[in-house]
């Protein structure tokens, strides 16, 4: 037994100065870069190293499929039906020129009408729109993230070993890594807020505030490896102002707090969720609501309002979908934040899935579970583009001006313009929508009427 005690002591010994130089490593190269706002560039090394390594594996597959003769992959397309952008009367007087022998203005109804709506029926339902949006994104090439991609059946042995080995670096390095950078980040931003909140309000009180926010988002980016390029910084949102920004992750919040001081909007939650909204309120005008009040339109209006009316006061972060997106399209805004009369600075985020895929498929995964695979993943790739702000014209209503806005972000992130409320994630589909092309069928048979008796 006491032979054993030199090596138990020489264990401890090693495993001390293991754990001393990686908290050394993490405070020269990590923390402290954060802490000041710059970058030594390991990040992006590291992303032109796994490029390098995705294309080598990529073509390898490709070799190896080929010489198989497998399929390799299905490309990721916006929709599987060709489908020409015409309206509901032109459709139908092409139907009927095609099969009727009646004038194309008959006011009446005419059974080859049916046919129209049993095509869209069927289209809806080989091409939903809706549901595709809520699944991951299809990859075009092997990010070693999965064993295999689509329809793909063969695998070399160095590709095997190659893919082993990642599982090994994200499981044993990163994710350790990671989870110190994400608790020090956490644990940093709940004592700086709660000491910051002591003080009296003042210029003091605030600049203390955004610097300590600022650092503890960019400590909890790295805890992700996130490699984000901004553009067009000079549209930064403003005091008295409203960002909006299309919704892909829970991240989203952070990838944007790291650039920039933002007042957040959400329920008041329990546990550690909690404990962090407490402390950041104390230092910053957060607005949090309760369980009951976020039901209240008027209520979160009013306060909402009360908020953008004080220019001294933070921009508003606000996500209008209301869920998450899979990075490939931006759905419908929900009206409220466009209501309340202030400046909106629009805000594009895309994502670049062949690192990581940031979506969160909260139908699917828990908030700990997709933590998790944020966190062994090889990267967070993303670009952030700034849009030049916009205010609601004269002749437009909340629902116009939220259309407006959506389609330049759309616009700019490269993301399909729809029109759909992301709610049908888990509601069936409203009444109203059914009632708007009935609608449009009577007002053309009831319009033709019309017109003929006027003549």
């Amino acid at each position: 037994m006491f032979l054993l005690l030199p090596f138990d002591s020489l264990v401890v010994n090693l495993l001390g100065i293991s754990i001393t130089v990686l908290f050394t490593l993490l405070l020269v190269f990590i923390i402290v870069p954060a802490i000041f706002g710059v970058s030594f560039g390991i990040r992006k090394v590291y992303m032109k190293t796994l490029l390098k390594v995705f294309q080598w594996a990529t073509l390898r597959i490709e070799r190896g499929a080929k010489e198989k003769n497998h399929p390799l992959y299905k490309p990721y397309v916006n929709g599987i039906i060709a489908k020409e952008p015409t309206s509901l009367e032109e459709e139908i007087k092409e139907i009927r020129r095609s099969g009727s022998g009646k004038a194309l203005d008959t006011p009446e109804f005419e059974l080859s009408d049916i046919f129209y709506f049993c095509r869209k029926g069927i289209e809806t339902i080989m091409d939903d729109e809706v549901t595709k949006r809520f699944s991951a994104e299809e990859l075009e090439s092997w990010n070693l993230l999965s064993r295999t991609n689509y329809n793909f059946q063969y695998i070399s042995l160095r590709l095997t070993v190659l893919w082993g080995l990642g599982v090994l670096i994200r499981y044993c390095f990163l994710l350790p890594l990671r989870i110190a950078l994400a608790f020090t980040g956490i644990s940093l931003l709940v004592t700086g807020t709660t000491v910051v909140g002591y003080l009296p309000n003042g210029r003091c009180k605030e600049f203390l505030s955004k610097h300590v926010h600022l650092m503890c988002y960019r400590i909890c980016v790295r805890a992700l490896t996130a490699i984000i390029t901004y553009h067009d910084r000079e549209n930064r949102p403003r005091n008295g102002g409203i960002c909006v920004a299309n919704h892909t992750s829970p991240i989203d919040v952070i990838i944007l707090a790291s650039d920039g001081y933002y007042a957040m909007v959400g329920q008041i939650h329990g546990g550690l969720m909690g404990v962090i909204q407490r402390a950041m309120v104390k230092a910053c005008p957060h607005v949090w609501f309760e369980r009951s009040e976020v039901k209240d339109r008027h209520l979160v209006a009013r306060r909402l309002t009360e908020h953008v009316q004080d220019k001294s006061k933070l921009p508003i972060l606000i996500f209008p979908e209301g869920t998450c997106i899979n990075n490939t399209s931006v759905m419908m805004f929900k009206k409220g934040s466009f209501e309340i009369g202030a400046t909106v600075y629009p805000v594009a985020i895309k994502y670049d899935p062949q690192f990581g895929d940031a979506f969160w498929n909260s139908s699917k995964y828990g908030m700990v579970t997709y933590l998790l695979r944020m966190m062994t993943s090889w990267a967070i790739v993303c670009s952030v583009w700034y849009l030049p702000p916009m205010t609601r014209q004269p002749e437009e209503d909340a629902v116009q001006f939220a259309n407006r806005v959506k389609s330049a972000i759309a616009r700019q992130g490269g993301l399909v313009d729809l029109l759909w409320d992301g709610g049908l994630k888990r509601e069936k589909v409203k009444d109203t929508f059914k009632e708007e092309q009935q609608k449009l069928y009577s007002k053309m048979i009831v319009g033709n009427h019309e017109d003929r008796s006027r003549s």
